[in-house]
């Protein structure tokens, strides 16, 4: 019971502590990364909220036969829902937050959310797996790390909206468009893979997925050196 768990939980704990080091400079108080994550924690419920009413009206589909199948699920009852409810998570935990003062806190903040969401949801796939050890092997190398690229990207535009209040409405869509298309495609493809009865096809598709992996690093990486106060630290 005790492997499983931190097996589950330990990949989220890394890039927690990953993106406090990167704010080394300036870093918020943990009390608040702290705060920030166990609410995190509850978009998972919230997101339900959002899903559920989807699929009951036939909207999302219970099960998945075809491509269009795939990528109604991938968009319309994982990505949509679960960036909306970190959101409004993210939104709660800034919207009254006193240590919100630099741009690279909202990247901090949205990945404590996100990172939140990512922990509880291992463990919620990994408990009571037969084969626990490599679900949560897989998951430690790409799911856990995409839902810190949502994190991040979420992070900069909220960031942006918040100093650029010019251009704030531009901003706030970003910080849940950019989130969603990248999360929806990253389960459009492994959502596809489980529906398509090609060989060929799965290994091509399975060889895009891992691009488009190192894409969402490489994609978030520059986004946090973007917002960092200076530009020395290696991401």
């Amino acid at each position: 019971m005790y492997l499983p768990l931190l097996s589950a939980l330990i990949p989220a704990i890394v890039l927690l502590v990953y993106i406090y080091w990167q704010d080394r400079q300036s870093p918020e108080p943990v009390w608040q990364l702290i705060k920030a994550t166990l609410l995190g924690v509850l978009s998972i419920p919230l997101s339900l909220c959002i899903s559920s009413p989807l699929q009951a009206i036939g909207v999302v589909p219970e099960e998945m036969f075809t491509f269009g199948d795939a990528i109604r699920v991938a968009f319309l009852g994982a990505a949509l829902p679960e960036e909306l409810a970190k959101l409004f998570i993210l939104w709660l935990v800034l919207r009254k937050n006193r240590f919100f003062d630099e741009r690279m806190d909202g990247i901090v903040y949205a990945v404590c959310v996100s990172l939140g969401f990512a922990g509880l949801e291992n463990v919620l796939y990994v408990i009571g797996d037969a084969d626990w050890m490599g679900v949560a092997l897989s998951r430690a190398i790409f799911a856990v790390p995409g839902h810190f690229c949502y994190g991040v990207l979420m992070g900069y535009f909220y960031s942006l909206a918040h100093f650029c209040p010019s251009k704030r409405p531009y901003y706030i869509s970003m910080a849940i468009i950019a989130p969603i298309i990248l999360h929806g495609i990253y389960d459009a493809i492994l959502f596809i893979v489980r529906v398509t009865i090609s060989e060929w096809l799965s290994v091509i598709l399975m060889l895009i997925f891992t691009l488009f992996c190192f894409y969402l690093w490489k994609t978030a990486s520059k986004a946090i050196k973007k917002h960092l106060p200076s530009r020395d630290a290696v991401v």
